[in-house]
């Protein structure tokens, strides 16, 4: 294992998700938060391991499933809470809700709700960093169910011919929606796909942080000394129904509990607190608790977008007449 102290602050990061996506079930369940809600529990690992992996100033686009790449990307539980209960200080002014979490200042460029329609943005953004030659690599992911989209095969097409810094992700937590893999990909493999774009590819199963930091680093790399694209497959699970109005029927008990044995952040705290350090995580929970329930109470305390917001956003094309 790394240095205990870095281990910490991963254990720490991934446990800022989980109790931000339990915070938000409840906050659901109350009434705060309207819309749909898709939550990141039991696939922390991976964001926390791709923002490591990335530089500062690289590119993040991802699925509506949003809320763990946009907190390990630097957004702030408080900004991320009060754009869930559509506050007009959240990330996205109280105006994106769940499904479009927004920070240009830690570029991380949107939550997308149309399915595989985000692809081609982040060739565009990427198509823009080479044009530009300002070294950034755009990493963007999408789930099982995107990966038959028209939208994902021209993005990879076109981000190969070109040859564009840019990562795509799969991150396959085994569901499309409510269907088994079984039933949505002949194949099940989605990087068999990488030959016939021209590109390399990689795939495996997440079980920490650091194989994230590893695996992911390598595409990361490649994009920014050479300009080639990737395919990464990560399998993972989501503990979760789909959303918040899916109660997770067809799944067994029994399947659910086998996955949460092999939960990444099950799995990290149990190797540290061996490493006898139940004391400092300890004091990282009690953090994490303050910080989640500062984030609850500053997103019921804030207000509403007002008129002044909601005309010109809403009505712009009115306005302008």
């Amino acid at each position: 294992m790394k240095d205990q102290d870095t281990q910490l602050g991963f254990y720490r990061q991934m446990q800022v998700i989980r109790r931000f996506e339990e915070e938000a079930a409840r906050a659901y369940a109350q009434g705060k938060i309207g819309g749909f809600l898709h939550l990141y529990i039991g696939q922390e690992a991976i964001a926390v391991g791709t923002a490591a992996a990335l530089n500062a100033d690289d590119y993040l686009i991802t699925t509506y499933r949003d809320h763990g790449h946009a907190l390990a990307r630097g957004t702030t539980a408080r900004a991320a809470m009060a754009e869930l209960f559509g506050k007009v200080t959240g990330c996205s002014k109280g105006l994106g809700g769940s499904m479009h979490f927004f920070d240009a200042e830690h570029n991380m460029l949107g939550g997308y709700g149309i399915v595989g329609g985000h692809l081609p943005l982040a060739a565009g953004t990427a198509f823009a960093s080479k044009y530009r030659g300002d070294g950034r690599v755009t990493i963007v992911f999408f789930g099982d169910g995107a990966a038959s989209i028209g939208d994902c095969h021209e993005a990879m097409c076109l981000a190969a011919l070109w040859k564009l810094p840019v990562v795509f992700v799969c991150e396959n937590n085994q569901y499309s929606m409510g269907t088994p893999l079984s039933r949505t990909l002949a194949v099940a493999d989605v990087t068999k796909r990488a030959a016939g774009y021209g590109m390399p590819s990689d795939r495996f199963e997440c079980e920490s942080v650091n194989q994230v930091i590893e695996r992911f680093g390598k595409a990361i790399k490649r994009a920014r000394e050479t300009s080639e694209p990737s395919l990464i497959e990560v399998l993972t699970y989501r503990h979760r129904g789909h959303s918040m109005s899916d109660p997770g029927k067809y799944r067994t008990s029994e399947e659910v509990d086998e996955y949460k044995k092999k939960d990444p952040l099950f799995v990290l705290r149990t190797h540290l607190e061996k490493a006898g350090l139940a004391d400092k995580l300890t004091a990282a929970d009690e953090s994490v608790e303050q910080e989640i329930a500062d984030a609850v109470k500053f997103a019921d305390d804030s207000a509403e977008p007002g008129p002044e917001l909601l005309a010109p956003t809403t009505y712009k094309g009115a306005f302008a007449r």
